[in-house]
């Protein structure tokens, strides 16, 4: 799954600042003062929007259609935990079992699972393995 959302962005009537929201995500408000500094700012509160649902056991929105709106990708290491935490949702396996079956400590799950923490990517690697979940990366040009 690729984890890119749609934003909207919305000019304030007086043009003093640009809005961002994000219509799958309606936690993740931000705002620049400009377009180009709203839409730097839009992919870590969308990560820290994402990171709410994870720490509330919720389902993660699912993307909806570009319809000419600029898309916003989470960072890769970011759809990696989201990966995990979805495949642990589908199968109802809980981090205390995860932790169990990788021979680590919850802790270290629970690190796994948090989008603004750092990971190893060989430990997620792992975890999304045992549960049956492989890794695909592709790499294209920007242009």
């Amino acid at each position: 799954m690729r984890y890119t959302y749609p934003a909207l962005l919305e000019p304030e009537p007086d043009a003093s600042a640009v809005n961002v929201s994000f219509p799958e995500v309606p936690e993740a408000l931000t705002w620049g003062d400009d377009e180009s500094e709203a839409l730097e700012l839009a992919e870590d509160c969308l990560v820290t929007a994402l990171n709410c649902y994870v720490r509330a056991g919720r389902p993660l929105p699912k993307p909806g259609p570009s319809r000419g709106r600029p898309m916003i990708s989470v960072p890769p290491l970011v759809a990696m935990k989201l990966a995990l935490y979805s495949a642990m949702r589908e199968q109802g396996v809980s981090e205390a079992e995860l932790a169990q079956r990788l021979g680590v400590g919850e802790k270290v799950v629970a690190s796994l699972l948090h989008l603004k923490r750092r990971s190893h990517l060989g430990q997620l690697e792992r975890a999304l393995a045992e549960l049956g979940v492989q890794l695909e990366m592709r790499v294209r040009s920007a242009a």
